[in-house]
């Protein structure tokens, strides 16, 4: 497979430090003309671009400066930013700023990256996370997350939203950094650190759509088409007329965060509303991008998927007829763990709530081709054959939180055992695992969704659109996505203001990840050498792991009362130990308590 490349980059790129020399081009298709509109303080410098091949305008400038502010002035229509604005510090409408990649120092030479399957992710919104709301902030709290555990960090969108504040799936271009966050080099501040403490770093990229205010694109040039139906409208044109631009201008994109950022893989969101039907689909040219920067650039670099298709498809080779993406997330482990736990059958909640599927989503989807009630067809196929590290699973994310009409966390929908144990099914499963920033220590504060868009007519239809969006769920008093109160009420709470329940289940996480990491049968991503039996009358589930000559034995009470095991072998962790809040000393092992989990070594 042959990437497109381009004889020179679109948009602004420094070509001369010394001589402060700057090219600029833009693809804008059937205009009748278009310049390059700089600004300097109050005055305004119209230049030229010209016309070099078809749709396709340039012009560079010199002894100007290399923080430029800009934008493209097209005759007849307007002065709009730049489709591959870097930065936009004056917000989405206004323009965009010049960046010299070059002029961070990174410190990061030594760090080659991390094995996927060695992965515990941690799942971060940088506006929420700190209560600043920075990537500078983030950096502060790195020595948590090594104390945790965690040896991975999933960043949500960082590209620019309208307004304070956003989830990061509103964003209105493919490259610009949020200046609510902080600068460019603020995030290759925050990423750098993360290396030099041993923290790999991935970052959530969205490509199925942008978000519906300061989308310039359509502006310029064919960048989205109707020929395909999307949730949000007009689907990303991949295979209409003149879809070659947004392809390069996607591959661009994963390029850029890779190469400039240092980011050691992409999330990429929601792949199954990405259209296209060309001879080879932009994800198999986005998976060929991945490993072609791992090669260059000497460290690994992973592409991994969301799509709720249940479709192997995306994560099986070139040579198997795939799309080549190293992994991808796994919503039937959290929907199965979700509904046996809470009883909610609502939405597409309906095809779940059997505890005895938990025995298949140990080893494959749930749905592997079996009619799904709320899709209406069959769905899925059979992944018994791909390994555990192709998958990642969560008790919670931002999406299973925060598409809720209150957003509650599971800490508020189950009692605190089973808060414990539905933490242990995920950890102890032959998957990478996921935690969503605040599950390690049970945060009780929402994720809400909240926007916070600049158009009066556009926040009324969010607002509006949000209320019925639950109405079939018959949720009532849903919170409005534009009150800043759905931002605040979202930010995780100070570890100097948790309570004792907290610090108790930031303790059990914090060993159950050690265990997770270091003991041979767990950090050994086998799905083959794993049984799952499951009592359906007293809802307790046994799950035996193996590895060489040692066995694992997981035992789950998710019933509503006590029972004992009958394995003799030293328990490596009980989640009603005092230390976790419980009920039991360390030394006791029988009593397997209502909602509790037990870890032996057989």
């Amino acid at each position: 497979m042959k990437l497109m490349t381009a004889e020179k980059p679109m948009g602004a790129q420094i070509q001369d430090r010394s001589k402060q020399k700057i090219w600029f081009q833009v693809f804008a298709f059937n205009k009748k003309g278009v310049s390059l509109l700089l600004q300097s303080g109050e005055a305004e410098q119209v230049i030229p671009m010209n016309q070099e091949e078809p749709y396709i305008y340039r012009t560079e400038v010199e002894g100007l400066g290399l923080d430029l502010l800009y934008k493209f002035r097209i005759k007849e229509e307007g002065d709009f930013p730049d489709p591959y604005s870097q930065y936009q510090p004056q917000g989405i409408h206004s323009y965009s700023q010049v960046i010299d990649q070059e002029a961070y120092q990174w410190q990061d030479g030594s760090w080659k990256g991390r094995e996927l399957e060695e992965m515990i992710i941690y799942e971060m919104h940088i506006g929420t996370f700190t209560p600043e709301g920075t990537f500078r902030a983030a950096v502060d709290r790195l020595d948590y997350l090594l104390d945790l555990g965690i040896n991975t960090v999933e960043l949500m969108p960082v590209v620019q939203t309208p307004g304070k504040w956003n989830w990061g799936y509103d964003g209105i271009n493919f490259f610009s950094v949020n200046k609510n966050y902080g600068t460019p080099d603020d995030l290759k501040y925050l990423v750098d650190c993360c290396h030099q403490k041993g923290l790999s770093v991935l970052l959530d990229v969205v490509y199925n759509h942008l978000g519906p205010e300061g989308n310039y694109l359509p502006v310029y040039a064919p960048y989205f088409t109707d020929k395909h139906d999307t949730p949000w409208g007009s689907a990303v044109n991949f295979d209409d007329e003149y879809c070659e631009f947004t392809r390069r201008m996607v591959l661009d994109s994963v390029r850029y965060w890779l190469e400039n950022y240092h980011f050691d893989g992409l999330r990429l969101d929601a792949v199954n509303a990405i259209k296209d039907e060309s001879p080879v689909h932009i994800l198999q040219e986005i998976a060929f991008a991945g490993r072609e920067l791992s090669h260059q650039l000497g460290r690994k670099i992973w592409i991994i998927a969301e799509t709720d298709e249940n479709d192997v498809t995306v994560i099986n080779p070139w040579e198997k007829g795939g799309y080549g993406i190293d992994a991808q997330w796994m919503d039937d482990m959290h929907h199965v763990i979700h509904t046996v736990l809470t009883g909610e059958d609502n939405g597409y909640y309906m095809d779940y709530g059997n505890i005895e599927g938990l025995a298949k989503v140990y080893q494959n989807y749930l749905y592997t081709g079996e009619y799904s009630h709320f899709w209406g067809r069959k769905r899925g196929t059979d992944a018994s054959e791909n390994p555990g590290r192709q998958f990642i699973v969560a008790l919670q994310t931002h999406d299973q939180v925060g598409n809720r009409a209150q957003s509650d966390r599971m800490s508020t929908l189950v009692d605190f055992p089973y808060l414990k144990a539905a933490a242990g099914l995920i950890l102890f499963s032959p998957y990478i695992p996921l935690i969503f920033m605040g599950e390690e220590y049970g945060e009780e504060n929402p994720f809400l969704f909240f926007t916070d868009f600049e158009d009066k007519e556009l926040k009324e239809a969010v607002s509006e659109g949000r209320k019925k969006e639950f109405e079939k769920f018959g949720w009532e008093q849903v919170p409005d996505p534009e009150d800043d109160d759905s931002f605040y009420r979202s930010r995780l709470t100070p570890p100097e203001k948790w309570s004792q329940k907290n610090h108790w289940v930031f303790n059990f996480y914090k060993d159950l990840i050690s265990l997770r990491k270091n003991h041979p049968v767990l950090k050994t991503l086998d799905k083959e050498n794993l049984t799952v039996s499951i009592k359906k009358e007293t809802r307790v589930v046994e799950i035996l792991r193996r590895s060489g000559e040692q066995t694992l034995a997981g035992l789950f009470n998710l019933g509503k009362n006590d029972t004992y095991h009958q394995h003799t072998g030293k328990v490596l962790l009980n989640s009603q130990w005092k230390k976790y809040g419980g009920d039991q000393e360390e030394g006791e092992s029988s009593r397997l308590s209502k909602g509790s989990m037990i870890i032996l070594e057989l």
